[in-house]
């Protein structure tokens, strides 16, 4: 674990001794968009149909409006308290250029999110900056999510796929998707079309002399391959190429040889690494042949550098 000591009192929970922790890096980095600040300290999170607030003051953190059992089966993994970021830490500092930004993002750390959500809001955020993304996001809730009450004020929680089913084109534009519209509402039918026929081969086994070819869009089956086959399986999503791929592998598939390339990975590679010329691709496979398994911590640091620091080429 990466905290010393866990104690629950009335609706929070503590963590002590926390390394490898800091609230700020860890939702500042590009791979949540479900989270309000209140400070650099101090932010609310709505994640796996709850809210919760987290206020860190140095290596203890306190989780507010939450409980023993959802630590125990929800926040543990959602924070990847379970993984030895020294190690990783360790690995990649080998590499002198990249020590720099791993000693800059210390505290951030890979969340575990929920698979649809993380394809839903990644087709969101092609050619997007993260406020519109945040406010797409935050529309898609409000209209198909379930309402929370927290200090007083209304959060809504990510709509599964059978809750934003029937959503049309011109409901999810007018969320503020745009072009991309029309990719959700074809990766919503696909997702709910593979839940109805998984479910219907469980209950009816002899219906079926063949698996149906729709279930290569169940999402549990999608993370059951292997990090390259995901990578492959995840753009047959309308919307979906070998960036946002990426994004929902490391984000919600624990995929972490997944190495999204965007403006600011760009920059940091050609920066640190490789000529202006070299294309996104060649980028991806120059990154996983060099960081290995931990090409998504990487990237991550990478990343945090790069845009905290304004990076140009």
């Amino acid at each position: 674990m990466n905290f010393d000591k866990v104690s629950f009192e009335d609706n929070k929970v503590i963590l002590e001794g926390l390394k490898n922790f800091d609230i700020k890096q860890i939702l500042e980095c590009g791979q949540c968009f479900r989270w309000d600040k209140i400070s650099d300290t101090n932010y609310i999170i709505v994640a796996y149909g709850r809210v919760i607030e987290v206020l860190q003051e140095g290596d203890k953190a306190t989780i507010y409006n939450s409980n023993e059992e959802d630590f125990n089966n929800i926040w543990i993994n959602y924070f990847d308290l379970e993984r030895d970021y020294d190690e990783i830490k360790t690995e990649l500092a080998k590499d002198e250029i990249l020590q720099k930004s791993v000693d800059f993002g210390y505290g951030i750390r890979i969340l575990n999110q929920d698979p649809f959500e993380m394809l839903i809001s990644f087709i969101i955020s092609a050619r997007n900056s993260i406020p519109s993304i945040k406010k797409t996001v935050k529309k898609i809730c409000e209209a198909w999510g379930e309402r929370i009450e927290y200090k007083g004020v209304e959060y809504y929680t990510f709509p599964t796929a059978k809750a934003i089913k029937e959503a049309t084109l011109e409901d999810i534009q007018g969320t503020g998707a745009s072009f991309r519209s029309k990719y959700i509402v074809d990766t919503i039918k696909k997702v709910n079309e593979a839940i109805e026929v998984k479910e219907d081969m469980e209950n009816n086994p002899d219906k079926y002399s063949e698996r149906p070819e729709i279930l290569d869009f169940d999402l549990e089956y999608i993370k059951s391959l292997n990090d390259d086959e995901c990578h492959v399986a995840l753009q047959k999503f309308m919307g979906v190429g070998a960036k946002v791929a990426d994004c929902i592998m490391l984000f919600s598939m624990a995929k972490h040889s997944a190495f999204p390339v965007d403006v600011w990975i760009k920059r940091a590679m050609i920066y640190f690494y490789v000529a202006p010329d070299v294309s996104l691709n060649k980028m991806r496979v120059f990154a996983r042949d060099k960081f290995g398994a931990y090409s998504g911590m990487a990237q991550q640091y990478l990343f945090y550098y790069a845009r905290e620091n304004k990076i140009e080429v």
